[in-house]
């Protein structure tokens, strides 16, 4: 077994061991995510095209060259009938996409646990055996985002309920930082809650535990903050390359077909970096758990 992943790291190795990954394995890991989304993506670049997108630069109205650039970006957003269908089109790949990513990310966590146990593997092999989790994988996920919606929505309706009757009876700046408040603290709570049941997708897919959020929970046992904090950190990284590259781009490029192919390669490098940093995260849970089961177990032995 790989050294790296059998001792468990703190909160700067696990982020230094998934960049080291993301390099070493940069070939691999990007050829997965480009076979799933590759076509997708070139399909919503035909259908840009088709409705009328300029491929290299796109400007709208406007004096100056940022206002044409701006306009661009708001023109795209209104309706036009004549570009109805590929907007339809555009949803549909939304919704394939939705089926693909995570078959891609499961590729990329049997990946991981292929150079774990330092065994050879293939592209094509990694793939075959992330399809055949295919559908535990839908229904865990199907199961993670109703349960998401639920404890986002409910503290929202709290919140908005909360500081309106307040605001109407009491004061209205005492309503709103009420709701200021009420909105903080059920934001840490639903942070650390799908922190704690956030693995059940590794649970599923490399331990074969369907919908996975019991495991999950005992996995994130004692390391929640750790992990949601690691999370956070990971979304800003991501945010800021992708937000860089949008404005450095986007103020060249307009709203092209272009653009929007930069952006999507972007994409690609930034997912497979949240991945490899979420499997980097679940198997140190899964080594620090199972040696936590090796210690009582032991100790179970001791006194007997």
């Amino acid at each position: 077994m790989d050294k790296k992943f059998s001792t468990p790291k703190g909160f700067g190795e696990i982020l230094d061991h998934t960049f080291q990954l993301t390099k070493n394995r940069f070939k691999d890991l990007f050829m997965i995510l480009l076979i799933f989304m590759g076509p997708v993506y070139l399909v919503q670049a035909i259908l840009q095209l088709s409705s009328g997108t300029s491929f290299f630069r796109e400007v709208g109205s406007g004096g100056a060259w940022f206002e044409q650039i701006l306009t661009s970006f708001e023109e795209t957003g209104t309706f036009d009938s004549s570009s109805l269908g590929a907007d339809i089109g555009l949803i549909i790949i939304g919704i394939v996409s939705a089926f693909l990513a995570p078959i891609a990310e499961a590729a990329i966590l049997f990946t991981l646990n292929h150079v774990r146990r330092n065994e050879e593997y293939t592209v094509g092999s990694v793939i075959k055996q992330a399809f055949s989790r295919f559908w535990p994988i839908m229904g865990s996920s199907i199961l993670f985002g109703l349960i998401s919606l639920g404890i986002i929505i409910v503290p929202l309706a709290i919140v908005g309920v909360t500081g309106g009757v307040v605001a109407t009876t009491v004061n209205p700046i005492v309503g709103i930082l009420l709701g200021v408040v009420l909105f903080l603290g059920f934001a840490v709570l639903v942070g650390l809650l799908l922190t704690r049941w956030s693995f059940y997708f590794g649970s599923v897919v490399l331990d074969r535990v369907s919908p996975g959020l019991g495991r999950s929970w005992r996995l994130t046992r004692k390391r929640t903050w750790v992990l949601m904090g690691l999370y956070i950190v990971f979304y800003f990284i991501i945010s800021s390359i992708s937000f860089g590259v949008q404005m450095t781009f986007g103020m060249v490029l307009g709203n092209s077909v272009l653009l929007t192919l930069i952006s999507n390669l972007v994409t690609l490098v930034t997912t497979m970096i949240f991945s490899v940093g979420y499997g980097v995260m679940y198997l140190d849970a899964k080594t620090r758990h199972d040696a936590d089961d090796l210690k009582e177990m032991i100790e179970e032995f001791k006194t007997v």
